[in-house]
């Protein structure tokens, strides 16, 4: 694993105009006033239309790199790497009390981390405080709280916006300290994530999508708004499958924040999720395929008992085609679809027994 050396802070800079020293103050004002002696003051050349427009945009610019500096000072220190034995990635500190919120698929197994803050300062051990890779999404908590630990900025989630600019901090590749810049380019995503690599084959509604570059190593750390807020964990970056499944530039996705706080307040308050928000079947199933071998539906290889399929008269056997109006012919197309919903709602659900298409009105039961 490389250890790349840390770059430094970059330094805040306060915008202003400099004052000109006295005596030229009082010479200008003389001039404009016109001084004795001194002969009719010649006028300034207007400048062109070029120039002014030249010279909003190079303030523009100054004041956009002041704010991308002021942001990075505000919410590096709050990044955190986290060395997980066989994987490496990014954590954010949630409370003062040494809590960090990362990825479940970054922590893996492990229960023991070595973390180091993304400014690369003392190495720290934590320990998992519980994992919830549902959502893919986890605490662990310091050993041992060092003096000055700073707790992020967590945003609303209701004011993310497409359009934003927004910057994903982390330490991808290993290369700690890293910052991208880029846009909200999208919300309400569902996405679901392999198991190949690592991931824990979560479904997850309501992602965040961003053009702000995200690699391994980046995930579980911060995507945060130009008021040093962080908005999302950024998780994962799109695959495209005519280019061998590797990354999609410009495509990537955070958990939003609303998610994470209600998963880490849960974990933090009673060490695990009680309440997870996500509806379910209750059931296990498999994708099934038709005579011309392609996914045709969810078979289902067995039904909860006092479950929401088995309520709804639904049994072992039954191939699942609809939810709602969406169509279903993998398990992950029923994941995606049930990510949509709320536990307590009432959905249509068509399936088939025998070769008979029915249909079932499922009251949703909770993962």
């Amino acid at each position: 694993m490389d250890t790349p050396d840390t770059p430094p802070s970059p330094s805040r800079r306060r915008a202003g105009r400099l004052l000109p020293p006295l005596s030229a103050a009082l010479c200008a004002i003389a001039l404009a006033g016109g001084c004795s002696g001194a002969g009719p003051a010649a006028p300034a050349p207007e400048a062109s239309a070029s120039e002014t427009a030249q010279g909003a945009a190079v303030r523009a610019s100054n004041e956009l790199e002041s704010a991308y500096q002021a942001v990075i000072n505000d919410v590096l220190p709050s990044v955190v790497q986290i060395d997980a034995s066989d994987s490496l990635g990014s954590g954010v500190v949630y409370d003062s009390r040494g809590h960090i919120v990362t990825n479940a698929h970054v922590i893996g197994d492990e229960r023991e981390f070595k973390v180091s803050v993304a400014t690369g300062e003392t190495v720290l051990n934590a320990s998992l405080v519980s994992s919830y890779p549902e959502q893919d999404l986890a605490v662990i908590k310091l050993d041992e709280v060092p003096d000055g630990l700073k707790p992020a900025k967590f945003g609303d989630a209701e004011k993310v916006e497409v359009g934003q600019v927004v910057m994903a901090m982390g330490s991808p590749l290993g290369l700690s300290s890293s910052v991208t810049q880029g846009i909200v380019s999208a919300l309400g995503r569902t996405v679901s994530e392999s198991r190949a690599g690592g991931g824990t084959g979560a479904t997850i509604a309501n992602m965040v999508q961003t053009s702000a570059a995200i690699n391994p190593g980046n995930s579980g750390g911060a995507l945060v708004n130009l008021s040093s807020e962080v908005i999302g964990i950024p998780t994962l970056a799109a695959t495209d499958p005519q280019m061998g499944d590797s990354a999609a530039p410009g495509i990537g996705f955070a958990i939003p924040v609303s998610m994470v706080r209600t998963v880490a307040d849960q974990i933090i308050k009673d060490g695990r999720v009680t309440d997870s928000g996500r509806a379910a079947l209750n059931i296990t199933g498999r994708t099934v395929v038709d005579d011309d071998y392609r996914p045709a539906g969810v078979a289902l290889v067995s039904v909860d008992r006092g479950g929401a399929a088995a309520d709804a008269g639904l049994r072992a056997g039954d191939v699942i085609t609809k939810i709602r109006d969406s169509e279903i012919t993998t398990v992950t197309s029923l994941s995606e679809a049930l990510a949509a919903e709320r536990p307590g709602q009432k959905v249509t659900v068509t399936y088939s027994r025998g070769g008979d298409s029915r249909t079932a009105e499922v009251t949703l039961g909770e993962i």
